[in-house]
């Protein structure tokens, strides 16, 4: 049974930095897509950016020049790295993986910027 494992939310104050990761427990084969979606309370999920299997990515509006997301093929993880964050970008950041056996999403990490 394949496992998304994301680590690395916390508490933050604005203009600070913060690194998510995310590894698959168990096998998955041919991932194509890796992404970060992120849900505030009281708002849809909505995709913060992507990458594909060459690394080709693209990122939401609201977070370009200060999120880059990246991915290990090897490993099958994916990384965010966050900079000069702003309360505005405080959700459960969710990383998903798509692969030819399916869509698997994480479970969430919280992420909290504070003015």
């Amino acid at each position: 049974q394949v496992q998304l494992v994301e680590s690395g939310g916390g508490l933050v104050q604005a203009g600070g930095s913060l690194r998510l990761s995310c590894a698959a427990s168990g096998s998955i084969f041919r991932t194509n897509l890796m992404g970060w979606y992120r849900q505030a309370p009281g708002k849809q999920r909505e995709l913060v950016a992507g990458i594909t299997s060459e690394s080709r990515t693209n990122y939401a509006d609201s977070v370009k020049g200060r999120f880059t997301i990246s991915r290990d093929n090897a490993k099958n993880t994916v990384d965010l790295q966050m900079d000069s964050l702003k309360p505005e970008d405080t959700a459960v950041y969710y990383c998903h993986f798509s692969a030819v056996t399916g869509g698997y999403w994480g479970q969430g990490t919280q992420v909290t910027v504070t003015s």
